[in-house]
């Protein structure tokens, strides 16, 4: 049996569709609802789920996608490393992303045009593999909780050669969602669809802060349509009803506690320190940096290279890029003078435009004609 056809059903989603209708039709001001992670953006733009929504409810994309809220810094840090003869791993998704250099190369992929050694892999442990050559390399390791026990694995179990080192770029998603809602009240969030795949790992308690603390619904969400669907709508059932709950709609992937074993090797590898982001700042514990017992792997340490500082982080976003306020959920992409001009999913100018996980590459890529087109595939009979 496919367990995902129930998921499939468009007369299951028109029925959730109207009644997150009648819902809102019960509330008498505007309800904006925050996305945090780059997957649930996916679906709700590239299945036109927005078109759906009453004019009272809201869908904004939050700080969701880790190459987008990367600092260019790290960026220009492997760079310089290739082009001074080091190879430099990464995954595809960071190949193209922006550092805040304003000279060239000002990414992997130009620095690998240049003769730089790039590789893109599919894993740390294709890194691992071809680094028993015995050259000298750096993986570019770029993510939220997610990728972050993918990456540090090998380290915890000593599978790593000694020509390997790690520029360690892995970011935490509570912290973040706190200094959202924290720092942005001029653009308050109603409720939270909080991210399936992190919580895959963190588990879903992590996420009880939200709605003890800030009396905001939060649901940990699956992927399809009409999860999202689902989560919208418990959503708008809390606050017609005056409550804030956290409710795990992913149960069939998400547990309560999470993944043990990954949070230990998370735990035991890294210290949580206060770490910038892409456009927004420095966030109180919100990034992973490797244990004084692993600094043999740590590549800032092996070649002498600061933590990036205050200084650097403002100057980290190109000239006239939105991107910030877009990853904040005060912008959409389209207000940005540069979508889709300066700033294409061929030429990406900002760090929004380069991943898949990204807003603007995802408005970019759905957005116009191409935003009913799921809509239409959807909910049209054949």
């Amino acid at each position: 049996m496919d367990v995902s056809a129930p998921f499939r059903d468009p007369g299951i989603s028109r029925l959730i569709v109207g009644k997150i209708a009648r819902i809102a039709g019960d509330l008498d001001d505007h309800v904006k609802i925050m996305d945090f992670c780059g997957t649930h953006e996916w679906t709700i733009t590239h299945y036109g789920i927005r078109s759906l929504m009453p004019n009272n409810v809201e869908l904004v994309a939050g700080p969701g996608c880790p190459v987008c809220i990367t600092p260019g810094y790290y960026v220009d840090i492997a760079v310089k490393l290739a082009m001074e003869g080091v190879r430099v791993f990464t995954f595809g998704d960071v190949y193209r992303l922006p550092g805040s250099s304003k000279g060239a190369p000002r990414n992997l992929e130009e620095a690998r045009s240049e003769g730089a050694d790039v590789k893109i892999v599919y894993s740390v442990a294709d890194a691992v593999k071809l680094s028993s050559d015995g050259k000298e390399s750096v993986f570019l390791a770029v993510g939220f909780e997610t990728t972050a026990p993918a990456t540090l694995g090998p380290i915890y179990r000593g599978a790593v050669p000694d020509n390997l080192s790690f520029i360690v770029v892995h970011r935490l998603t509570p912290p973040i969602t706190k200094y959202v809602l924290e720092n942005y009240p001029q653009s308050p969030i109603r409720g939270i669809i909080a991210p399936g795949h992190v919580s895959a790992i963190t588990g879903a308690a992590e996420w009880k802060f939200v709605a003890e603390d800030y009396g905001i619904p939060v649901v940990v969400s699956g992927f399809e349509p009409v999860d999202v669907l689902l989560s919208i709508l418990e959503i708008l059932r809390q606050v017609r009803d005056g409550r804030a709950e956290l409710v795990n709609e992913y149960s069939r992937v998400v547990r309560w506690e999470g993944n043990l074993r990954a949070k230990e090797i998370m735990r035991s590898t890294c210290e949580v320190v206060e770490a910038g982001w892409r456009g927004i700042g420095f966030v109180p514990e919100s990034g992973l940096r490797l244990r004084k017992g692993y600094s043999k792997y740590d590549a800032l340490v092996r070649y002498g290279i600061p933590e990036l500082s205050k200084e650097a982080w403002l100057e980290d976003l190109p000239p006239g890029c939105r991107c910030a306020e877009v990853t904040l959920g005060m912008a959409k992409p389209t207000d940005c003078p540069l979508f889709r001009k300066v700033c294409t999913p061929e030429r990406p100018y900002g760090p929004c435009m380069v991943s898949s996980e990204g807003t603007c590459l995802i408005w970019a890529k759905y957005g116009g004609d191409e935003l009913l087109r799921g809509l239409r595939e959807e909910f049209e009979p054949p």
